[in-house]
């Protein structure tokens, strides 16, 4: 008997109530996700940065805008996938996520990925990539290739904010983004 979903409202409640490590002490406010929450594809990313912290909502700076034309690349508008984050707090200075923010996030995570069931996770960078596949296989060796991770498809594609600080990284990023598109046409 499987467990029943958690409406997504719900669980935004548990994620703005959470304070189960340090990270809700220096939060503005938790960044629950965004989106379609009956998306056919799941973008997971690291953790919010210091805009996502304002106005709560994932990638809305630069690498956010970035992400947006990425998406129209796959033929894919923002409102038609569901945005989220492995940590739903900002790090301090941006740092890496530690073991312990990690774990206490991760239900969180599980729980949206279990009640939007995506066809697609598109993990975004060496963090989100290595989390989800649950390997330590860096995203260059591993991007632009399909994984299957129990009954999802992961998609691993390097992080939008890598193309604006290496440019070289553009065209592997837009590569990607149309490869997706395909898969999706295909499937």
């Amino acid at each position: 008997m499987s467990k029943p979903q958690i409406p997504l409202e719900e669980l935004r409640a548990q994620v703005a109530a959470c304070h189960a490590c340090p990270l809700a002490d220096g939060r503005t406010q938790t960044v629950f996700g965004d989106g379609d929450p009956h998306a056919r594809v799941m973008i997971i990313g690291e953790a919010p940065g210091k805009n996502e912290d304002l106005q709560g909502v994932p990638f809305v700076g630069a690498a956010g805008k970035y992400l947006d034309e990425l998406l129209s690349i796959a033929g894919l508008a923002r409102s038609e996938v569901f945005i989220a984050n492995v940590l739903k707090c900002r790090p301090p200075g941006n740092r890496d996520p530690q073991a312990e923010e990690i774990q206490a996030c991760t239900p969180f995570l599980r729980e949206q990925t279990r009640t939007i069931s995506p066809e697609y996770i598109v993990t975004l960078g060496n963090f989100a990539t290595k989390f989800v596949l649950k390997t330590d296989r860096g995203i260059t060796r591993l991007h632009g290739q399909l994984h299957q991770a129990g009954r999802f498809k992961v998609f691993p594609i390097f992080h939008p904010a890598a193309a604006l600080y290496d440019v070289r990284k553009r065209e592997a990023l837009e590569e990607d983004f149309a490869k997706l598109g395909r898969m999706l046409q295909d499937a």
